[in-house]
């Protein structure tokens, strides 16, 4: 395998879809971001329709998230969007702010403020769980409502683009975007037993759930044979597992759109049953903190004695052996064009209130009309974080616009943790337990409609 040299690393730590869940016995976020839920092809700058520019009076546009996101300056393309920023400053007598509000801090402000009618923020970074029900009380803009045919994101869309309909409209938008969610593996493991590589199972469509658990039996054993498992073919959250199997295998655990829980979809239960294999019947999952369902053991597999693992993105770095990455395994019942769960997708949104917001975004997105610096969106950050450049090609043809968005926590106790535990930890039928927590699901979509 080739692997790349001379990689520029852009600081960043991208949040993928799945690690970064709250509420049950999960931490309530993450500090790491991940650029905005857009994925589309990122052209040289093009002819726009020139816009007279507008006075604003010294305006301060204040724009919001977890993490900073003003341009560090380290790498071409910040430096000229720096570069662009000033420019657009001086051109419409405006000022730029970025706000930086810790994460347990961020939705409590968001909500205050909008309810005082004063947003804390012009844009504000929001994760599509937490966005939903700010959309549902009319508390963000449609991207129609300050957009206009002129604008870039209804033209090339390569300055920014619009992230994917939520409550059947389109709210967010973001930077263009190439990433997503797979399954990671252990390279130096694999060769170390002999196993087949997972790039070279795919591209020869034998990558599936039956040669997923087929590997993790084969990785699973007793290496010191002092009588006692010591590498195992898989690890991580449990409950992420079932979201992205369930979603590989056309389910799903909620449908926002119609208002419809999914524990009892036979494609759900087909993934739980799954998932419950793994871990009770071929015993091929390392539970290091000896609890099944803890969100701790994402990091199980930093301990360099696990096969595959499904991990963050920002989880990737100082690993101490090299890595490869697939899509999460289609079920008999999914398709390629869906392989994961995008349960910690996140864009940006204007808040309703904002003074003149088809202005602001207006001078916002001009700011990224910079030249093109790499290939395809995310290019160097990819670069930066995979050795194997068959690891970035991966991500980008095969990976990334793979996901489908996940929003079983916008709902209020919406019941994914307890209808694990019972199955998982208490070895309760798994669809005997889908219809218990049937109507409880479906109570929790009512409530948030209210």
């Amino acid at each position: 395998m080739r692997k790349i040299q001379g990689l520029s690393v852009l600081v960043l730590c991208l949040m993928m879809v799945l690690t970064a869940c709250s509420g049950g016995n999960t931490p309530s976020a993450t500090n790491a971001p991940k650029e905005n839920a857009v994925n589309k092809a990122t052209d040289a700058p093009s002819e726009e329709p020139v816009q007279e520019a507008v006075d604003m009076g010294g305006r301060v546009i204040k724009v919001a998230s977890w993490w900073d996101l003003k341009p560090a300056g380290n790498t071409t393309s910040e430096k000229a969007r720096l570069a662009k920023i000033e420019e657009v400053e001086k051109k419409y007598n405006v000022k730029f702010e970025f706000v930086n509000v810790p994460f347990e801090e961020y939705m409590p402000k968001f909500t205050a403020t909008i309810l005082a009618g004063e947003p804390f923020a012009d844009i504000v970074q929001m994760e599509y769980k937490a966005a939903l029900p700010a959309i549902l009380k009319g508390q963000l803009l449609k991207v129609s409502e300050f957009t206009t045919a002129a604008s870039n994101i209804n033209n090339e869309a390569n300055w920014l683009a619009k992230g994917a309909p939520i409550a059947g409209d389109e709210y967010a938008f973001g930077t263009p975007f190439t990433g997503g969610v797979g399954i990671h593996y252990n390279r130096d493991l694999f060769k170390k037993q002999g196993l087949p590589d997972l790039q070279e199972l795919y591209t020869s469509g034998q990558w599936n759930w039956d040669k997923f658990m087929e590997v993790a039996k084969q990785a699973t054993k007793d290496t010191d044979n002092d009588g006692k498992i010591d590498v195992y073919g898989y690890s991580g959250w449990a409950i992420d597992l079932f979201r992205h199997l369930a979603t590989s295998n056309g389910g799903f655990i909620v449908d926002e759109g119609s208002g419809t829980q999914g524990f009892t979809d036979p494609r759900t239960i087909e993934a739980a049953e799954f998932v419950n294999r793994m871990y009770n019947v071929e015993n091929v999952v390392n539970v290091k903190t000896g609890n099944k369902t803890n969100w701790e053991e994402s990091n199980t597999f930093k301990d360099g004695n696990v096969a595959m693992f499904i991990a963050a993105q920002w989880q990737l770095g100082d690993l101490t052996f090299d890595i490869g990455v697939v899509p999460v395994p289609n079920g008999p019942q999914g398709t390629p064009d869906v392989t994961y769960a995008d349960n910690a997708a996140n864009a940006q949104f204007i808040p309703k209130g904002i003074k003149d917001a088809d202005l602001v975004y207006r001078v916002y997105e001009e700011t990224f009309d910079i030249p093109a610096t790499e290939d395809f969106p995310s290019q160097e950050w990819l670069e930066g974080m995979y050795t194997h450049e068959e690891d970035v090609i991966m991500t980008r043809d095969h990976i990334s616009g793979t996901g489908r968005i996940l929003l079983d926590d916008s709902f209020p106790e919406y019941p994914t943790y307890a209808f694990m535990e019972d199955f998982l930890v208490n070895n309760q039928s798994v669809t005997a337990t889908a219809e218990k927590y049937k109507p409880l699901a479906e109570a929790s979509i009512a409530k948030l409609g209210k």
